[in-house]
């Protein structure tokens, strides 16, 4: 049990990390930051970094309580596919765009535009992806199947462990 809850932890820390740099790098652009100089890149790479561990503190406390809920249910139902952590990360992080949406004051300049909205639909993805292949692959421990058979060896007694037994 305890094996789970680090495992679901460690999935969610890394699927943070990856939404703040995902977040970071709508703003200073991959290409932006390969075209600078060696001094100005350092600097820039540095608050680029320090910006990212800010974003993944911001998207870890907005998203805890819905991430714990879908990984709590996936746990349960030992879900394992990618589609459905993709899925889950992109509405968790239009849960955050709407929230942003709403907060914001009226006449101001509005964040509801394609760029901002593809921002937080690719990170969302990106977190959910991160978080599947940190722990979501091995949701709800060994599968029922395998565990069945490598609790149990077959007894030599029934039919089926007679038909796939060698032939001498």
């Amino acid at each position: 049990m305890l094996g789970h809850i680090l495992r679901v932890v460690f999935g969610f820390v890394l699927a943070c990390l990856a939404a703040g740099l995902t977040l970071v790098l709508f703003v200073y652009t991959p290409l932006e930051l390969t075209g600078l100089t060696a001094n100005v890149a350092a600097s820039r790479l540095g608050e680029a970094g320090i910006l990212a561990l800010a974003a993944a503190t911001h998207v870890g406390v907005f998203s805890a309580p819905f991430a714990l809920a879908g990984a709590a249910f996936a746990e349960w139902r030992s879900l394992r596919g990618p589609a459905y952590y993709a899925l889950l990360g992109v509405a968790i992080a239009a849960a955050g765009f709407f929230a942003q949406y709403h907060s914001e004051a009226a006449g101001d300049l509005s964040i509801l535009n394609t760029y901002a909205l593809s921002a937080f639909a690719l990170t969302g993805f990106i977190g959910g992806i991160i978080y599947w292949l940190g722990a979501g692959r091995h949701a709800g421990g060994r599968p029922r199947q395998q565990a069945a058979t490598a609790a149990a060896p077959p007894d030599p007694d029934t039919p089926a462990a007679a038909a796939e037994a060698p032939k001498a």
